[in-house]
C-alpha cells in the first residue's frame, strides 16, 4: 500500500516508529516531514499529507501530533481527506469499514507505541465495502 506519513515536533519520535513498521510490512512509505523535534506548525504538515490522498496519489495517511487532536482537524479540512483520531483498535477498523477513513491521527503523548502500532495495524487490514450500507452515508459527507 501507498502510504504518507508526517507530524509535528510532538509527533516526530512515534512517527519513525511507525514508518519502521509500515516498511518492514513492505509498504510504500512516503515521509513528509517533520524530521526532527524542532518545533514546526501542524497544519502545514497535515494540509500536505492529507492533500496526497485527497488527490488520489498515496492510498492512505498518516499523521502523528501530541494529541492527535490538531492533525485530524487540520486534515479534515482538505476536500476529500475523512481523518479519524483513534485510540483503540476498535475505533480504527470501523472508521474503515463503516466511514472509508484515508487519514489516520494519532497522538504520540496520549497512546503507548505498542499500541499505536496495533491501531495502524486494524486500520490498515481494515477495508471499505463500497457496496456496503455505509456507502450512501460516506457520500454525504463530501459538500
Amino acid at each position: 500500500m501507498k502510504i504518507a506519513i508526517g507530524s509535528d515536533h510532538a509527533g516526530f519520535h512515534l512517527k519513525e516508529t511507525i514508518e519502521e513498521y509500515l516498511r518492514a510490512q513492505l509498504h510504500d512509505v512516503e515521509d513528509f516531514g517533520t524530521h526532527s523535534v524542532e518545533s514546526v506548525d501542524y497544519p502545514d504538515i497535515a494540509h500536505t499529507v492529507a492533500g496526497t490522498v485527497a488527490s488520489g496519489e498515496y492510498e492512505r495517511a498518516i499523521l502523528v501530533c501530541g494529541a492527535g487532536v490538531g492533525m485530524s482537524i487540520a486534515a479534515n479540512k482538505v476536500k476529500g481527506a475523512r481523518a479519524v483520531l483513534c485510540s483503540d483498535e476498535y475505533t480504527a477498523r470501523i472508521s474503515r469499514e463503516h466511514n472509508d477513513t484515508n487519514v489516520l491521527a494519532l497522538g504520540e503523548r496520549t497512546v503507548g507505541v505498542e499500541l499505536a502500532l496495533s491501531i495502524v495495524n486494524a486500520w490498515i487490514s481494515a477495508e471499505f465495502d463500497p457496496a456496503s450500507r455505509h456507502a450512501r452515508r460516506v457520500n454525504k459527507l463530501e459538500p
